[in-house]
């Protein structure tokens, strides 16, 4: 229990606002709540949210010490009274979660609060299955990661172990990851490898296909498969060998085949068309294809996940 003792500049106040005000990482949902359930007191009494404070007055407050932390991107999970996820598999090591396009993962210079870690953080927090004051450095923390406007699924560690585990499982390439695909456009052959070297351009955030190496360029193997073309469009799935940015997007431009909504690496006139802002890419496909022992996540080994919906999928090529 804490205790905020009213002084002349705060009297006047409604009790809600001025709670709110001195913990800014209480959700306004929670504290009213807290309100109800008489968690805030006003002079060791319950109390309603619109009432005037008085110098002099006295609020104890029955709240977790955390919301009493300064805000920072490491907390502002809290912010989250009502997490939204998407969650396709959860064990006490893992979540696997459908991310939503329009979505980012981490927080950037456009979003600092409504990013999935921080859902992924706020849900385990209320489950009271992680809180930052149990632990000396571990946090929840995502294994792969996906673009903003690319949807599908992000696996999330929830202890250390699981996390040392996964990632040494993506670097030797022991989680296949499948995406689907709309381009414009039927690639030549229908089946085939994509192999060449990507460069990023960080100030312009573009990169560039390059069939011979160059200096800080990267090697990257996509495999595709047509499965379906209606029109001037065609249904992909991609996998991929190695784990570069933009790399199905500039893989597929690269061969004629760019995909339907990509503003970077597209046909304007053809998204305009189609009225897609977005491109039409999700990582819908995960398999644990361990190869080597894997601990305390060993019976993953031979497991395959797939995304119960894939929108655009459904939109132009929906099956019978």
């Amino acid at each position: 229990m804490r205790e905020l003792t009213i002084g002349k500049n705060d009297a006047g106040q409604r009790l809600d606002r001025f709670v709110a005000k001195n913990l800014p990482l209480l959700p306004p949902a929670l504290l009213q709540k807290y309100i109800r359930l008489k968690r805030v007191k006003l002079n060791g009494k319950g109390a309603k949210q619109d009432v005037r404070l008085s110098t002099g007055d006295v609020i104890q407050l029955y709240i977790n010490d955390e919301f009493f932390d300064k805000p920072s991107e490491e907390n502002l999970f809290l912010t989250l009274f009502r997490p939204q996820l998407h969650i396709l598999y959860e064990d006490e090591n893992l979540l696997l979660v459908d991310k939503r396009p329009g979505q980012v993962v981490h927080a950037d210079e456009t979003e600092k609060v409504n990013t999935l870690i921080n859902h992924i953080q706020a849900y385990l927090y209320q489950k009271r299955e992680w809180n930052p004051r149990w632990e000396n450095a571990f946090a929840p923390a995502l294994c792969n990661r996906i673009d903003r406007n690319t949807g599908g699924i992000v696996i999330a560690a929830k202890n250390a172990e699981a996390l040392r585990i996964l990632n040494d499982k993506i670097k030797h390439h022991e989680l296949e990851k499948s995406y689907l695909c709309i381009t414009v456009g039927r690639p030549s052959p229908a089946e085939g490898r994509i192999e060449g070297f990507l460069r990023k351009d960080e100030a312009k955030k573009l990169v560039t296909f390059h069939r011979r190496p160059i200096p800080g360029g990267k090697t990257a193997v996509t495999l595709y498969k047509t499965l379906e073309t209606r029109g001037p469009l065609s249904l992909v799935e991609c996998r991929l060998l190695t784990g570069r940015t933009h790399q199905i997007r500039v893989s597929m431009a690269e061969i004629g085949c760019p995909l339907l909504g990509d503003g970077k690496y597209g046909r304007g006139d053809v998204n305009r068309r189609y009225h897609e802002t977005r491109q039409a890419l999700y990582s819908y496909k995960l398999r644990f294809a361990f190869t080597a022992p894997a601990g305390a996540l060993e019976y993953l080994r031979g497991r395959e996940f797939c995304a119960s919906e894939v929108p655009f999928r459904e939109k132009y090529f929906p099956t019978a």
